[in-house]
């Protein structure tokens, strides 16, 4: 194939849009690989490339879409095989290289991950860049020393994407999860993921004055930042951890050094776009087995998650992007 049925986003002479159009595939380079997008999913990341204020596509045009699995169709890479069902995000994908809003994808062969027993590509991209950035939240917590039964985990931002994998994945590991959110209505939906309380967000970001507060969490997967961050570091038991990957609630965070220095509490960053190919395929192998939240692929009404086709995006995106998204919302490219 030539060409690929494509979500495009970027300017045109009427100003910036989102449209749907057929793109060139070009030829495959050497080290490359042809993937039949099977599903892809929406991320908060993609609804910035998507937007002209967003400050994250670095080419234009650019198919958005920062994650994608499916089937290779053709490969000029000896380390991947035509048939191979495989998953990839991260890196440049639907960046600064075109990504999985497209019915093709064209990816470098060191950026794919071999599709893990257990999963395929609709539950894998039920989990995504986010199940997989709360994975790794959860695996560097348990590096820093979490145990389960030493107290309860925070998550913040929890009906987000990585909010709500980070409840399940800790909750199916024997943790008590206290789950922090600005909805309060999805309270009883949290804890049908597995949350043992839930707790309004507000609560989280006092403006005390105090460089520290009264100990409350064994550890916590921040997904928000700003104050809520700085309340959270300044509320961690002694020795504990805090994973934090999440800004919608600010970039700068006010604490002073007493935390670290006090209480020995560690601020863990999680960057599941440049992660190391050897650990990124490690995360999926325990996705797929003992960080696999207890709904995936289950059809019980606990997990809710929409599928869409290209045509449908362009609200979705602005719905993500106004936070007004639960659960997930996959893309079939082909529909």
């Amino acid at each position: 194939m030539n060409t690929t049925r494509a979500f495009v986003v970027g300017s045109t002479d009427q100003g910036w849009s989102r449209r749907i159009e057929s793109v060139d595939l070009g030829p495959l380079a050497d080290g490359e690989v042809l993937v039949r997008v099977g599903r892809s999913c929406i991320n908060f990341k993609d609804g910035l490339a998507s937007s002209e204020t967003g400050r994250v596509a670095r080419i234009d045009p650019l198919i958005a879409g920062v994650d994608l699995a499916g089937e290779v169709v053709a490969s000029n890479s000896p380390d991947v095989a035509v048939g191979s069902q495989v998953i990839a995000h991260g890196y440049d994908i639907g960046v600064a290289r075109h990504g999985g809003y497209a019915e093709f994808a064209t990816v470098p062969a060191e950026w794919i991950v071999a599709m893990p027993d257990g999963l395929d590509a609709e539950s894998a991209m039920t989990v995504g860049t986010a199940g997989f950035t709360a994975a790794m939240s959860v695996v560097a917590l348990e590096h820093a020393g979490l145990v389960a039964g030493t107290g309860p985990v925070l998550v913040t931002g929890a009906t987000g994407g990585v909010g709500s994998m980070a409840v399940g994945m800790l909750a199916a590991r024997g943790y008590e999860v206290v789950a922090s959110t600005g909805k309060l209505d999805e309270a009883d939906w949290l804890r049908s993921l597995g949350a043992s309380d839930v707790v309004d967000r507000a609560e989280l970001a006092p403006a005390t004055g105090r460089p520290l507060d009264k100990e409350r969490w064994a550890g916590c997967v921040d997904c928000v930042g700003g104050p809520t961050l700085a309340h959270t570091i300044r509320t961690l038991r002694y020795g504990a951890a805090v994973a934090a990957s999440g800004l919608t609630g600010g970039t700068e965070v006010a604490t002073t050094v007493l935390p670290f220095i006090l209480r020995g509490v560690s601020l863990l960053g999680i960057d599941s776009v440049q992660t190391p190919i050897a650990v990124r395929r490690d995360i999926w192998t325990r996705i797929a087995t003992d960080l696999r939240p207890t709904w995936l692929g289950v059809a019980d009404g606990t997990w809710q998650q929409e599928l869409i086709g290209l045509d449908a995006l362009s609200p979705q995106l602005d719905r993500i992007l106004a936070g007004g998204m639960r659960g997930r919302v996959l893309v079939d490219p082909a529909a």
